[in-house]
């Protein structure tokens, strides 16, 4: 049976890569986004991967739009947390809404997703679960404490929920991406970028495939006895 997965944040970026991955993979693929319908009507028609639109870090629409999606295409199977924000700003300069934001979007939304899937893997014995970190949770970076706290958040999260599911057939594991050639990055002023450049040591940015490749490995059924692990995908930038 063909299985479902369902990764959030799916319509740019590595979300994108990952959500075409999955389907030339064989998954039937729904990918979450949070707001730009016009590149996700132009995703939806340029790959024919079904597109649905909530908020991440709310709870109750995290449960409708999964309920949604479940009902238009199947039990999700494999569930990739990949939606997140920046809201860069040195620590006394951050203000508590900026802190907030990017808790709810990028930590809270790990538990809003899984909360909403969990149950439905434990009933049917199987799931797999992939959270996409950064590097910047391990290795820490300047102006950026609240992206690194809920980075750093869901790789404990991840173990936990390891634990709790691994004999119930669910997997639990993280990606830890450094510096992806994305909109995101495109952002970081050019002096900067070249200093990053000269600390990776295979001398440039990583593409979103080598990431989504990544993905596919781990939601295999035949990844299960990889549980509670975080990869680092980084070029030899941070090695832990």
């Amino acid at each position: 049976m063909t299985k479902v997965a369902l990764v959030t944040g799916g319509t740019r970026g590595i979300g994108a890569a990952i959500s075409i991955a999955l389907k030339n993979a064989g998954y039937v693929v729904a990918a979450n986004y949070a707001g730009n319908d016009e590149a996700a009507k132009k995703f939806k028609e340029e790959n024919d991967i079904a597109v649905f639109k909530w908020d991440v870090s709310d709870l109750e629409a995290c449960k409708k739009g999964v309920a949604k999606a479940e009902k238009e295409l199947g039990n999700i199977d494999v569930l990739v947390n990949n939606a997140g924000i920046t809201r860069d700003a040195m620590l006394h300069k951050l203000s508590p809404e900026n802190w907030g934001d990017v808790i709810k979007t990028n930590l809270d939304s790990c538990y809003n997703m899984c909360a909403a899937v969990v149950e439905g893997m434990r009933g049917r014995k199987f799931g797999r679960v992939v959270n996409v970190s950064s590097i910047n949770a391990l290795a820490g970076q300047m102006g950026q404490t609240n992206y690194c706290a809920a980075k750093a958040g869901m790789i404990g999260f991840t173990k936990a929920l390891a634990r709790e599911g691994a004999f119930k057939g669910i997997t639990a594991n993280v990606i830890a991406p450094g510096y992806i050639k994305t909109d995101m990055t495109a952002d970081v002023p050019e002096k900067f970028m070249a200093q990053i450049l000269a600390q990776i040591p295979v001398g440039r940015l990583g593409n979103p495939e080598e990431i989504a490749r990544a993905v596919v490995f781990l939601a295999a059924d035949d990844a299960g006895f990889i549980t509670g692990e975080t990869l680092n995908i980084n070029g030899g930038h941070y090695m832990a």
